[in-house]
């Protein structure tokens, strides 16, 4: 692990040293290029600069398959008008290019808006120290990168002679990023990001499974210990090896308990993407206009959470400026709020939650997830599977869809079982998990008392746009779902 200086502690300095000062500008010129867009009577307008360093490695069957490495670094501006919002971005960081993309920008303000200027002198905001401004790439030396990899493998094939194949892969990234607002708020951030990911593929006559494993956080390479790839390592063989031996999934309405962490994606992609903010303005979400409403089982608690030290969702800022933050969203199966960005937040009259975030420079900003999960109960796990007649106890899910204006899902299960008189019977493979978000929320009839949270491999997609998430959830029994399968209960 890196040791970090006081001085290099400093997001802001650091941010104004590589954003600004690499680029000939001053903190001055910067405000000026915004009073001119508020000159053109806008209601809001932001300054987004962005550098970004990222790498990957990819290993198969012992040999270095693709490596890669790029530097990405711009900026956005953007005014807001009404609903309205005018944006330019460039990858060009210099006067000329701020200058001209102001003059782009503020003419959205031309039937409207609020004409003043930017304060100037107001307090530098003070980030949380979620994560340290490490240097992931700068953490391990490429050889020792591919030794990584190597003993990843090498692991894996260990634990098992029937794993055939292995492919293993790293990828870190170093973002620092500044915001100067309309309000006088100049804030940085210096977000690491490092993730390793297992696939091991098994063979037992003439059957060929695999499995997956892997996760990460805002942090170095240093995070991946032996005892962290023994991990990886042996969850991927555990997976692909259950699936040796797994019958087709049978199909019908059934009650279904979902394994703590990772099966929170359900939660992330059936219930998360209708509670933000911009859906439900627009009212094309299952939730709109339901606030103080029971949307959910008695016992059901849903937050956002991106203060959490270290994970992969976390923030100390969002990319407008706005300190991350826990938002209750479901407090006892009541509705009580949703996610928000600032421009959502003030047409919709609420405060924004810290939730305002982008792919890059080049994108506009979104209420978007930051690690979302389900509290936990107080029943023991072993209670809530031995609760079931005949059903499917799923520990783990791979893919999934979701339409967000009524909250239909389908996901696929990638480890799942078959339990009956409350004893697991017997793995499963081609189950497909059908329903309905909001209407799942209501069949939530055990909660455990085990909150896990994913381990830092989550990647959320919205308009184009791909950031990284948290999600979590205890052991939960949800009855009354459908399940899509080939076999016969």
């Amino acid at each position: 692990m890196e040791t970090i200086t006081p001085e290099e502690h400093d997001a802001l300095q650091l941010a104004e040293n590589v954003l600004l000062e690499a680029h000939e500008l001053s903190v001055p010129q910067v405000e000026h290029v915004l009073d001119h867009i508020l000159a053109g009577q806008v209601d809001d307008a932001d300054i987004y600069f962005q550098k970004t360093r990222s790498e990957g490695w990819s290993l198969e069957e012992g040999i270095v398959k693709a490596g890669s490495f790029s530097i990405d670094q711009g900026v956005g501006v953007r005014a807001i008008s009404g609903e309205k919002t005018a944006f330019a971005y460039s990858d060009d960081v210099s006067l000329p290019s701020l200058k001209s993309a102001s003059a782009a920008v503020r003419e959205i303000g031309a039937s409207g808006g609020q004409n003043g200027q930017a304060q100037h002198g107001a307090a530098k905001e003070t980030t949380s120290d979620r994560y340290l401004p490490l240097d992931p790439i700068a953490s391990l030396a490429a050889p020792e990168k591919v030794a990584l990899l190597e003993k990843l493998e090498h692991l894996a094939r260990a634990i098992d002679p029937r794993v055939k194949q292995v492919m293993a892969s790293l990828s870190g990234e170093y973002d620092v990023i500044m915001v100067q607002r309309a309000d006088g708020r100049r804030v940085a951030d210096v977000r690491p990001l490092v993730r390793l990911g297992i696939t091991v593929i098994v063979e037992e006559n003439g059957r060929r499974e695999q499995g997956y494993a892997g996760g990460g956080g805002r942090t170095d390479y240093g995070y991946f210990t032996e005892a962290v790839l023994t991990r990886y390592a042996q969850e991927a063989v555990h997976q692909a090896v259950v699936n040796l031996g797994a019958r087709p999934a049978p199909a019908g309405q059934m009650p279904v308990v979902l394994g703590p962490g990772w099966p929170g994606i359900l939660l992330h992609e059936a219930i998360g993407h209708g509670l933000e903010g911009d859906f439900n303005r627009k009212g094309s979400s299952a939730f709109a206009n339901r606030i103080g409403e029971r949307v959910a089982a008695p016992g059901v608690t849903v937050v956002d959470d991106g203060t959490l030290s270290g994970r992969r969702g976390s923030l100390n800022v969002d990319d407008e400026g706005t300190p991350a933050q826990k938002t209750v969203l479901i407090e006892d199966g009541i509705l009580k709020g949703y996610i928000q960005d600032t421009h959502n937040a003030r047409l919709m009259g609420v405060a924004p939650t810290g939730n305002g975030r982008r792919e890059s420079y080049a994108h506009l900003p979104l209420p978007r997830m930051t690690n979302t999960y389900m509290l936990p109960g107080q029943l023991d796990p072993q209670e809530i599977v031995a609760s079931i007649d005949r059903g499917i106890y799923a520990v783990n899910f791979g893919g999934g869809q979701v339409d967000i204006t009524n909250g239909k899902f389908v996901f696929s299960m990638s480890e799942a079982y078959w339990v009956e008189n409350g004893q697991i019977q017997y793995p499963i493979k081609g189950a497909t998990l059908i329903g309905n978000g909001p209407d799942a929320l209501t069949r939530v009839s055990m909660v455990g008392n085990d909150l896990a949270l994913d381990s830092g491999v989550g990647t959320c997609g919205k308009e184009g746009q791909s950031v990284p998430v948290g999600v979590g959830q205890p052991t939960l029994r949800i009855d009354g779902l459908t399940i899509g399968g080939t076999g016969a209960a």
